[in-house]
């Protein structure tokens, strides 16, 4: 293989935005408008439930920062992370009279950090439920509390025999529980006859907790209808662009663009194979572009090409390229063969989501869901943010927090 020369500079080298960092391998735009659009439309489709947002994982890679003061500034008012440490990003961004919930729940001896970050932990287990009746008679603490009923999908949550066994307290009053939620497990699914199942299994649980407000909708859920939302709905994926509605359109606006440097345009000769293993063999002279991403940074090793299938695809030049190989560590290739010569050239960025390369469809490629395709993004790519409350000093670009 031998190297296109490159011997002064094109031009085009340049930041893909005036904050952009020239040294910039990797660019991750978040877009807080288009953010708070997908909780708008989510909040409307839910009406007259309250509209939530979880923000746990980052907010699913986005940043807690930022994405809690955009969801607050817009009218927000109760959020779940999963853990106190998310617990404490999450409140130094909201506003203090913020509802915030912790999913996984009440550890013996954290009750001060609940109190000291006003936060509320969700309950799924009687031990807990003891634990924290404990902390809360030792200190008087009243900063509520949600229970969680578990409806079939076995993971977190009291069992309904469980959860029956303390209504009687709760409905006597002074117990500070302020929700009552469960978990759907087939969300995505419409015809799925789990969904009714839970529905029904919740509907009458929830209905014994006298003035408690109740909670089963996540992101797809919302999409179940009226009878799925009860008092509160808990979008997480929806709000960061992923589709809540597999079995349809997306209804939803992207909200993540990452493009990476093009470090280097490689002539490669027909016969010649491209990447570890010697799997994508160029059937043609052929050029490459090499892409300063891989599976370090969330762009994972499934998305790669050989012989016989082809992998995934980024943007180049506003075209679509296929990745040639495997995807390595630290780089991609990408056969830019059918691009114009000299149309691209090495500190040139590609596009490896948004720009019409969804989330889904990358996980598509990953073998993976939305989900873990956002919460994957690693650490080296420089941030940008766009609009929001605060658009100035948001797109100042900072360094990608690792997921919990």
């Amino acid at each position: 293989m031998t190297a296109v020369p490159d011997l002064k500079p094109t031009g085009d080298a340049k930041p893909a935005s005036p904050d952009v960092p020239a040294g910039a391998n990797g660019v991750l735009t978040i877009d807080l408008d288009a953010l708070v659009a997908n909780w708008r439309k989510l909040e409307k489709t839910a009406v007259p439930a309250e509209c939530a947002g979880v923000i746990k994982a980052d907010a699913y890679g986005c940043g807690t920062g930022p994405v809690a003061a955009a969801l607050a500034a817009a009218g927000c008012k109760t959020f779940f992370v999963a853990t106190l440490s998310e617990a404490k990003a999450a409140r130094a961004a909201l506003p203090e009279q913020a509802a915030l919930y912790v999913l996984n729940g009440f550890f013996q001896n954290s009750g001060e950090d609940y109190a000291k970050y006003n936060c509320r932990p969700v309950i799924g287990d009687l031990n807990e439920l003891a634990e924290w009746d404990v902390f809360c008679r030792r200190t008087s603490w009243s900063g509520g509390a949600a229970i969680h009923i578990d409806t079939g999908m076995n993971r977190l949550g009291l069992t309904i025999a469980a959860a029956q066994s303390i209504i009687p307290r709760i409905n006597a009053g002074d117990h500070g529980i302020t929700l009552v939620m469960s978990h759907l497990v087939s969300a995505e699914q419409l015809n799925n006859p789990i969904n009714a199942r839970q529905l029904a299994a919740f509907r009458s649980i929830a209905s014994e907790f006298a003035g408690v407000p109740a909670s089963l909708a996540n992101s797809s859920g919302i999409f179940l209808g009226a009878p799925f939302q009860f008092d509160l709905v808990r979008p997480g994926a929806a709000l960061y662009g992923v589709n809540p509605t597999p079995e349809a359109d997306n209804p939803m606006q992207g909200v993540v663009d990452l493009r990476a440097r093009i470090v280097q345009v490689r002539e490669v000769e027909r016969g010649d194979t491209v990447g570890y293993g010697g799997t994508w063999t160029a059937r043609r002279p052929t050029r490459i572009a090499i892409i300063s991403a891989g599976y370090a940074d969330g762009y994972f090793r499934a998305a790669s090409s050989n012989d016989g299938t082809r992998g995934a695809n980024v943007i180049i030049a506003g075209k679509r390229c296929p990745i040639a190989g495997r995807v390595s560590m630290d780089l991609i290739a990408a056969d830019i063969t059918d691009l114009p010569p000299k149309t691209v050239r090495r500190g040139q960025f590609a596009t490896l989501l948004g720009d019409g390369i969804t989330v889904d469809e990358l996980a598509h490629h990953f073998g993976t869901i939305g989900y873990e395709v956002l919460t994957s993004l690693g650490p080296r790519y420089a941030r940008v943010y766009k609009g929001g409350p605060a658009a100035a000093p948001s797109e100042t670009p900072q360094p990608a927090a690792p997921a919990p």
